[in-house]
């Protein structure tokens, strides 16, 4: 019933920023929206969803289980008081977006999981319906995440409550419409936060992985402000953007990186190393190339600075 009330709420939210900023970006004759892409975006939600809806059933039973099994350490006892009610839902929420960076991370460090988010990724523009632009098998795995607020003594249906809850909001931050929000970035996962996660310059590759909270980010290392402009989409964009194509394209890759006769270490850590390494190095991750950018910038800095000390003695 709370869940169907977000949705309730959610819709008509939905509808009129959406509205709002198809009508600003014609406005200002810039191409956030395209036709094909918003139906791309709809597409991956519905298959999404789909997926989500089949396997609710046995998703909450797991939840139900491992709730129940664990019930002697469970952190909360009597949600009877208003105190207690508050910290129930505040420790919740706060413990969810937490999971909910560390399901990220891993769909950025691992390339099985990247083969299923990379979807969400597939987009060269960023407008409010890319929020909608899921990572259709997501809901297959999430449910090892959510173990663990079970057993700490949430209840499997508050957990979707929250889960829901939280998405409206990562929702809306896909936005370029919406500057930086002063003392809020210190907080928040804002527009200006996110739209650095989804671009494909280099050093901002695997970034502000948070979903409400930036603090994960600054606390684990992977927090970079906006200071240049974005590219948006992959660091290799898509050729074909077919509805086959768009979702099972890495899964194509890893399958052809698998299937040469490189033995089964290299076959193991195709699947399970970071995306774009490889065994001879034909191939780099997002650590390398962010570190052979870095290596580069220092030595045109230096360069630059002999430059400089040459014409002075010339002078």
């Amino acid at each position: 019933m709370k869940e169907e009330l977000l949705v309730l709420i959610s819709i008509p939210l939905y509808t009129i920023l959406i509205g709002g900023e198809i009508l600003l970006t014609h406005w200002k004759k810039n191409d956030a929206y395209t036709v094909k892409d918003t139906l791309t975006n709809v597409y991956l939600m519905l298959l999404n969803m789909g997926l989500d809806v089949l396997l609710r059933g046995l998703v909450l039973f797991v939840l139900i289980y491992f709730y129940d099994v664990s019930s002697s350490l469970h952190l909360f006892r009597d949600e009877g008081t208003v105190g207690i009610l508050i910290l129930y839902w505040f420790g919740l929420f706060i413990a969810e977006d937490f999971a909910f960076y560390w399901l990220h991370r891993i769909d950025h460090s691992c390339r099985v999981f990247w083969a299923v988010h990379v979807t969400h990724h597939s987009s060269e523009h960023f407008n409010l319906t890319t929020g909608f632009r899921s990572s259709v098998f997501q809901p297959v795995y999430r449910v090892f995440y959510f173990i663990p607020l079970a057993v700490m003594g949430f209840a499997p249906m508050d957990i979707y409550l929250m889960y829901s809850a939280t998405q409206i909001y990562g929702i809306i931050i896909h936005t370029r419409e919406v500057d930086k929000l002063g003392w809020l970035e210190y907080i928040l996962v804002t527009p200006s936060h996110h739209r650095v996660h989804h671009a494909s310059n280099i050093r901002y590759l695997d970034k502000n992985l948070g979903m409400v909270l930036i603090i994960w980010d600054k606390l684990f290392g992977t927090f970079v402000p906006e200071t240049e402009p974005v590219r948006y989409g992959l660091h290799k964009n898509l050729v074909k953007k077919d509805p086959v194509n768009i979702v099972f394209h890495e899964w194509k890759s890893i399958w052809k990186d698998i299937k040469r006769p490189i033995g089964w270490k290299n076959r193991l850590l195709y699947l399970f190393n970071p995306p774009g390494w490889s065994h001879d190095g034909s191939t780099q991750t997002a650590k390398a190339l962010r570190e052979q950018q870095q290596a580069e910038e220092k030595k045109q800095k230096v360069e630059r600075l002999e430059q400089k000390e040459i014409s002075i003695e010339v002078d």
